[in-house]
C-alpha cells in the first residue's frame, strides 16, 4: 500500500510542476492535462495489476479525451490519434499475453495423477494384486482389487501416501 500512495504522490508532486514550469500549459485547460496524466498513470499501472485491461482501457479513454481537451493547442490532432491508437495496440497486445496464461490443464500433483492410464511394469512376489508403474517420470506403488499382469494397462483412481489405487482400464466403465 505504502507504494502505490508514494506512486500517486510522486505523479501528482510531479504534474504540479510541469503545470507550474510551463505557464502557457496552465493557460490552456488543466482539466485535459490532468486527464492526461492520469491516463498515462492508469496506463502504467495496468502493467502492474492483474485485472486485464480495465484500468488500461480508462486510461486509453482519459488519455484521448484529454488530448482532445487540449486541441486548441499546439499539439497536432494526428498526434493524439497515434498515440491513443498506439496505446491501444499495446494493450491489446498485453491481454493477448496475459489471456494466454490463463488456467491450463493440471499436469502435476493429484490432479495430475487421478484418471492416468498407464501399464504395469512390475509385480510384488506372491501378491498380484500389488506391483508397480512408472507414472509422470516417477515410479509407484500400485495396489488393486483384482489381479493385475505385466503389461496390462491401469487407470488411476486415487492416491494415499505413495500408493496409487487403481483398476484395469477394461474394468473401468465408459462414463468415467
Amino acid at each position: 500500500m505504502n507504494t502505490r500512495c508514494c506512486a500517486i504522490a510522486f505523479l501528482l508532486a510531479l504534474s504540479s510542476q510541469a503545470l507550474a514550469a510551463d505557464a502557457g500549459l496552465l493557460a490552456a485547460n488543466p482539466t485535459g492535462i490532468w486527464l492526461i496524466t492520469f491516463g498515462i498513470a492508469f496506463l502504467i499501472a495496468e502493467a502492474a495489476l492483474p485485472n486485464y485491461g480495465v484500468i488500461g482501457l480508462g486510461g486509453i479513454v482519459m488519455f484521448v479525451i484529454g488530448a482532445v481537451i487540449l486541441t486548441n493547442t499546439e499539439m497536432p490532432i494526428p498526434m493524439m490519434i497515434g498515440l491513443g491508437l498506439i496505446s491501444a495496440l499495446l494493450l491489446m497486445f498485453l491481454l493477448i499475453r496475459a489471456l494466454k496464461t490463463r488456467p491450463r490443464e493440471n499436469v502435476s500433483g493429484d490432479a495430475g495423477l487421478l484418471g492416468s492410464v498407464t501399464p504395469v511394469l512390475s509385480l510384488q512376489a506372491g501378491d498380484d494384486c500389488h506391483g508397480w508403474v512408472h507414472l509422470q517420470g516417477e515410479r509407484w506403488q500400485v495396489s488393486s482389487a483384482k489381479p493385475l499382469h505385466i503389461g496390462q494397462r491401469v487407470r488411476v483412481e486415487a492416491r494415499k501416501g505413495l500408493l496409487l489405487e487403481v483398476a484395469a482400464t477394461d474394468a473401468v466403465t465408459a462414463g468415467e
